[in-house]
């Protein structure tokens, strides 16, 4: 073979005329003859195999049965070079026709795929593509470096040209990353592997991995595998050190630029870390560099990676120490960066200790510092570092090291002893010291005579048998000689003179071998001494260390380990409190944002608290039942998210058995019903009533576990008595059948023993009753001589008489019930006032003639009544009268409705077609001109109200006996000054005041003077509701008191202004009241001391805000009010409460509008501090280009003020901000004005209006007037929007009204007078009767 083949650079190169024996490609063939070649080329290759290629090269088709035969080539050893060549140009050649029509059929593959839909032929070439990798990756795993000489490669064969940019023009596909393309990436993968490790393709992979990142996103995960794969299975790790440095080398500003493909670098590098960490840790110090960089996805890339490297390298006991220097490293700066500026950087960070603290990598010695940290942003602004640190909590509680049970008060007392015990501990250590400081030498000194004394006194001949028996007991206990010297020396020191000489004596006819008792051979008085002191000073420097240790340096090494082991246990306890408290402070913190308006954040913080209960941690239930009324959010995530969190906690009971599983869950559910209020009550009733609806095969079990206990025949406690009645209403399990049983257990003769249980097994036949009334059928109601209205009748009239503080909210919901049940309520309820008026008018008789007074002084000791009683008495008139009136307009006013379409229906049934048809016209006609069954409704919403007006408050009527009373009381609080007696008649009063209007207006005065003036905070408070209700009824009467309402909202008592601003927000946002300047009260209360407070007012205008233009309309009157000299407001206040109100002004034309506004009040203010509260208002206001155009033309409004310096500064600021981001054209503006401003403020306005300047502002209007500014919209809101100063008001100073409290002074005087009493201005539109009804 004469010639050789070249790979080209470019296809085209092959037709052309090269080298010297370079293969150049000679029959090109025209299209119709190409199937003919391709045909021959097949029959040639099917007979003379791969080889034919040299033949039929021309033809282009690709050869993939090369790597079949060259093997056994290869391994031959007597190929000629001849043989060689040839075999070399067909490999070449292949190889180079298999690359380029590879890297040809994947461009037409996706260009097809992006004109038109996948077709056939791209699954087709889908499954060849394989098939070529497979074929090449065979190839290349031959050493065919054989075939070259020197066995060197050439370099465009394997990089430029063929192999390795047939791969990279593969990885280029958008779809390569995809899971159906796995096969051939990892084809790719294997390929580029082998030419990486056999080829030389080191830094040319690393080379193309960064430039390929820099422009495909997409391929991040794909190199990071493949990487991982080099430096693993082919055992390239140099591939990850090139790779990280060229990562390592890109500049800051090379990364921010847009482009850079600093997504992808990090995406990579977060990948990389993940995959193979251990091989990253050589070259961490190149990636550290980008954390103190201007991108933040780099320092998120490198926080990963840090966090992979402690997870699975850099933890456990078994570091060096340079190991655990790193990891301390590593920690510092991943703790820095929870600070980073950058919210997506804090929130990944935060992440990454959410997997270290997974994996329980975080060292014990950090959990408090990183708890810390994480505590602190949870108020961060940023949403997702707030979820990201309730996880990272979470995973805290999850895997903490310290106890099951977290709460800080559990705890306390542990550690104050164990604190205690080591206090004790070290002053016994220290109290020690000094004995052990005296030398054994000078306590032998010491005893050393009277020592001789008696060796010599033993030494004597003496009787046989005494001592016999302490000998033989001492022999029984000796075991060597080093432990009978050690006992030896104990006698010694315990001044047992005599033991130690005999056992002394003793042990050496037992041990004559012993070192310790050699100098004994010899039997004398100076051997016995000298072996005694050889014994006791042996723990002297100059004694031999074979003598056995001191029993002093035994206790002092004990001594010294339990110190240790104390030392510990009260470093562990600390430890544990200190975790404890700082997640009480993120339960307190997490439970605020239950009711955040981000979906996301209330899911993981309801998450949270499931954790931090399950873990029962101090205050965990608190943040539990505080999301139970999220079960009625309108959010569909937020509400399952509650759902799913109570049935975790309480509706998925352990137990072995059906019955036991019952019994856990019932605990669980008794448990959070103890002390729930009614809104908890009510919001558990949903949830209750799913969990039975859901078919649950443990339903009928708690059932009868629920009936078990209401009626005792499980010994329970009185509450969960009472959690099983309720709970026995929520399952709607409790039918009529069961009135019996409810009726004997809880309302019988022991009704009297707990109000309570009796109360809640009222409220739970209601719920029942609530439940079958609801039906369009007939009423349903029983007869009065029925045994449930005979125990409600017989509770109430015993218990009126009892002083029970739980017969009142008993009574109530008895009263509800008669009402709602009985055929005839109004007569049972007749006879029950009588009855219990008759019952304390017999105590009144039975006090006999020396207090004729019913009450006096407010003593009980002398009344004939008590207070109490009378005070409950008037609790049943006020309830029986409410609950007639919702009686007569709802169930009469309902019952009539449905007689009437009972009789509508029958009527038509007996009309003929004709005369159907007639009144189908009629009606057609009504229903168009609005009056479809209005005649009839209006006639019973007339009746009702005249049985109201006339009826209940005659003189015939019980009612109106006790009304006389109530006025009596409540005009009289010097008299009666009971704290229960005044808040009954008062409540009372505001249940008759909502009889009739009439009842209405008689008594509104004397409502008002209570509120007012009574010095009881919770008769403020009940008034206060009370005539909130009465606004909703009655508006019109009520409208010209408003004043009165809103001044409430200053009460001195924090409960009176809680219940005012709760109040005024209902009636305010359903337009039952009408929004005028009073509001500005509410705005006091945005910096109310109270929090709780606060928030309210802050609800209110966040509410408000939703309604057009609501705050808009009223900024101006807020802003008037609030800088009145007369308030005497601090000025950080007003630009508080300001900051808040104008957060909600957004629009473009009202801010522009508000300016005008405020400008031309500088006109009428007088005062300076009015001058600095405007100027400050419009520094808040977010000015936009109009708005500085509209302070432009505005200037005479405000430039002679321009001297303050409360008027400057906040002009100043506004025109800082105006330059932020803005166009140079309007900039230079800007700066102009800014300049004049200065001006005036140092020199004055006389000294600055110049001829020039003016002949400059003259130019200026010409110009604005060249360039008019769009004027739609600004004369209505001018028309619409007064903003003049009100003249001071000359009030009339009121009389001062002083209570009395002696009898014959005038009670009338505690009323307000007559010239006190609002009049009607302007009445309310309200709603039809027969709407409210309808309602």
């Amino acid at each position: 073979m004469s010639w050789d083949f070249i790979v080209p650079v470019c296809v085209g190169d092959l037709v052309k005329t090269g080298g010297i024996n370079q293969y150049v490609v000679q029959d090109v063939v025209s299209p119709k003859q190409i199937p003919q070649s391709i045909s021959r080329f097949k029959a040639e290759l099917r007979s003379k195999g791969s080889m034919c290629i040299l033949q039929h090269f021309d033809t282009g088709y690709i050869v993939t049965g090369l790597a079949g035969s060259l093997p056994a080539l290869l391994m031959s050893t007597t190929m000629s070079a001849a043989e060689r060549k040839e075999n070399l140009n067909a490999v070449k050649m292949s190889v180079y026709l298999l690359c380029k029509l590879t890297e040809q059929l994947e461009s037409d593959s996706y260009r097809q795929s992006i004109v038109t839909a996948p077709g056939k032929g791209m699954h087709q070439w889908d499954s060849e593509r394989e098939a070529v990798l497979q074929a090449l990756v065979q190839l290349f795993q031959v050493d065919i470096r054989s075939l070259w000489n020197l066995s060197l490669v050439e370099e465009e064969f394997i990089r430029y040209v063929c192999v390795t940019c047939c791969c990279y023009k593969l990885l280029e596909n958008p779809t390569i990353s995809y899971v159906k393309s796995k096969p051939t990436r990892d084809g790719i993968i294997h390929l580029l592997g082998v030419m990486i490790k056999k080829y030389n393709h080191l830094l040319g992979a690393s080379v193309k991995v960064i430039q390929l990142l820099q422009h495909f996103e997409q391929l991040s995960s794909v190199f990071a595998q493949a990487v991982s794969v080099w430096s693993t299975e082919y055992g390239v790790r140099a591939v990850i050190g090139e790779v990280i440095r060229e990562i390592g080398l890109k500049s800051s500003e090379e990364l921010a630029r847009e482009g850079s493909g600093v997504k992808a670098f990090a995406a990579f590098l977060s990948e990389l870390g993940s995959l193979v960490p251990e091989l990253l840790i050589p070259y961490i110090s190149m990636l550290i560099t980008h954390l103190e960089g201007a991108s933040h996805t780099m320092r998120m890339a490198v926080c990963e990676v840090l966090g992979e490297l402690l997870v699975h390298i850099l933890c456990g006991d078994g570091l060096d120490d340079a190991g655990k220097a790193d990891r301390d490293r590593f920690f510092d700066t991943l703790q820095e960066h929870l600070h980073d500026t950058n919210s997506h950087v804090r929130a990944r960070v935060i992440q990454v200790f959410t997997r270290i603290v997974n994996g329980k990598a975080l060292p014990l010695c950090r959990y408090s510092e990183v708890m810390k940290l994480t505590v602190g942003r949870l108020m961060d602004k940023s949403v997702n570092v707030v979820k990201s640190a309730i996880q990272l909590l979470a995973a805290f509680i999850a895997h903490n090291p310290y106890s099951c049970k977290l709460s800080s008060e559990d705890l306390k007392k542990p550690l104050e002893k164990e604190t205690a015990k080591l206090k004790e501990m070290k002053e016994r250590r220290d109290g020690k010291v000094p004995v052990a400081v005296i030398k054994a030498s000078e306590l032998w000194a010491a005893m050393e005579p009277e020592l001789l004394v008696t060796v010599r006194a033993e030494l004597e001949p003496k009787g046989e048998s005494e001592g016999e028996e302490e000998e033989e007991e001492e022999e029984q206990e000796e075991e060597d000689d080093r432990a009978t010297g050690v006992k030896i020396a104990q006698y010694l020191r315990d001044n047992k003179y005599r033991n130690a000489v005999r056992l002394c004596v003793k042990a050496h006819s037992r041990f004559p071998e012993s070192d310790i008792f050699s100098r004994l051979s010899t039997l004398s008085s100076e051997t016995l001494m000298d072996t005694l002191a050889f014994i006791f000073k042996g723990n002297e420097p100059n004694v031999s260390q074979n003598l056995p240790p001191t029993p002093q340096k035994e206790e002092k090494e004990g001594d010294e380990s339990e110190l240790q082991k104390q030392e510990m246990l009260v470093q562990y306890l600390t430890d544990t409190e200190a975790f404890a408290l700082q997640v009480e402070k993120a339960i307190a913190v997490i439970n605020t944002m239950l009711y955040w308006k981000t979906t996301s954040v209330v899911q993981e913080a309801v998450q949270f608290c499931v954790t931090v209960c399950e873990f029962s941690v101090a205050n965990s239930i608190s943040g539990v039942r505080k999301m139970l009324p999220l079960v009625w959010s309108m959010d569909a995530a937020v509400k399952d998210a509650v759902v799913q969190a109570y049935r975790r906690l309480y509706l998925n009971p352990q137990g072995d058995t059906v019955r036991m599983k019952a019994q856990n869950l019932v605990d669980n559910l008794s448990e959070l019903m103890v002390d729930a209020s009614l809104g908890t009550i009510q919001c558990l009733e949903e949830i209750v009533q799913e969990f039975f609806g859901s078919g649950s095969s443990l339903q009928s079990t708690v059932i009868q576990v629920l009936w078990e206990r209401f009626t005792g025949k499980r010994e329970t406690s009185i509450l969960h008595r009472r959690a099983a009645v309720l709970l026995l209403g929520m399952a709607r399990e409790v039918v009529l059948g069961n009135l019996d049983t409810l009726c004997s257990v809880a309302l019988g003769e022991k009704v009297t023993e707990d109000f309570l249980f009796a109360r809640d097994t009222v409220i739970t036949i209601c719920s029942i009753t609530d439940h079958v009334r609801q039906s369009k059928d007939a009423p349903f109601r029983l007869p009065q001589e029925h045994q449930l209205f005979t125990c409600l009748f017989n509770a109430i009239a015993e218990g009126v008489v009892m002083e029970d503080p739980y017969w009142q909210s008993f009574m109530e919901q008895a009263v509800r019930l008669i009402y709602f049940l009985s055929e005839s309520p109004d007569q049972l309820c007749s006879r029950l006032l009588q009855r219990c008026a008759r019952q304390l008018l017999d105590q009144i008789a039975e006090g006999g003639e020396t207090n004729k007074n019913p009450i006096q002084d407010g003593s009980q000791d002398s009344e004939p009544v008590s207070c109490v009683c009378l005070a409950q008495l008037l609790g049943l008139c006020g309830a029986v009268a409410f609950w007639q009136v919702s009686h007569l307009e709802r169930s009469v006013s309902a019952e009539l409705r449905r007689r009437r379409g009972e009789t509508e229906e029958r009527e038509e049934k007996e009309k003929g077609p004709t005369s159907k048809s007639k009144a189908a016209n009629e009606s057609a006609m009504e229903e168009e001109l609005g009056l479809m069954g209005a005649s009839a409704e209006d006639t019973e919403a007339e009746l009702i109200r005249k049985i109201c007006e006339t009826e209940l408050l005659a003189e015939e009527n019980l009612l109106c006996a006790f009304l006389p009373l109530l006025v009596k009381v409540c005009s009289s609080p010097g008299r009666y000054s009971h704290p229960q007696l005044t808040t009954a008649a008062c409540l009372a009063l505001s249940q008759y005041m909502m009889i009739s209007p009439s009842a209405c207006e008689e008594n509104l005065r004397l409502m008002f003077t209570v509120l007012e003036r009574s010095s009881l905070p919770v008769v403020r408070a009940n008034a206060i509701i009370a005539l909130g209700d009465l606004t909703v009824r009655f508006p019109n009467i009520l409208e010209p008191w408003t004043q009165n309402l809103y001044a409430r909202l200053g009460d001195e008592e924090p409960s009176v202004r809680q219940t005012a601003v709760t109040v005024l927000t209902q009636l305010v946002l359903k337009d039952v009241l009408k929004v005028k300047g009073q509001i500005s009260e509410v705005a006091l209360l945005l910096i109310d001391p109270e929090p709780h407070i606060a928030s309210l007012a802050l609800n209110f205008f966040n509410e408000l805000s939703t309604k057009d233009n609501a705050i808009y309309n009223l900024l101006p009157d807020i802003i008037s009010r609030l800088s009145d000299p007369e308030r005497g407001m601090k000025s950080d206040d007003f630009n508080t409460i300001m900051t808040q109100l104008f957060s909600y002004i957004t629009k473009e034309r009202q801010t522009e509008s508000l300016v005008e506004k405020l400008c031309q009040r500088f006109r009428t203010a007088k005062t300076e501090r009015q001058w600095c509260d405007l100027a400050v208002s419009l520094s808040l206001l977010s000015m936009c280009e109009r708005g500085f155009k509209r302070l432009q033309e505005c200037w005479e409004c405000y430039s002679d003020k321009l001297t303050e310096p409360g008027v400057y500064q906040p002009l100043l600021n506004i025109m800082a901000k105006l330059r932020r981001g803005a166009k140079a054209q309007f900039k230079a503006q800007v700066e102009e004005f800014e300049k004049r401003l200065t001006a005036v403020h140092t020199k004055g306005l006389e000294n600055v209006e110049s001829p020039e300047m003016e002949e400059e502002n003259q130019k200026a209007e010409k110009t604005a007037l060249r360039t008019p500014l769009p004027t739609r919209g600004r004369s209505k809101a001018k028309e619409g929007d007064s903003f003049v100063t009100p003249r001071k008001s000359r009030r009339t100073k009121k009389a001062q009204i002083t209570f009395s409290s002696d009898e014959e002074e005038d009670e009338e005087d505690a009323v307000m007078a007559e010239s006190e009493t609002p009049k009607v201005t302007t009445p309310i539109a309200r709603t039809s009767r027969r709407a409210r009804l309808r309602n």
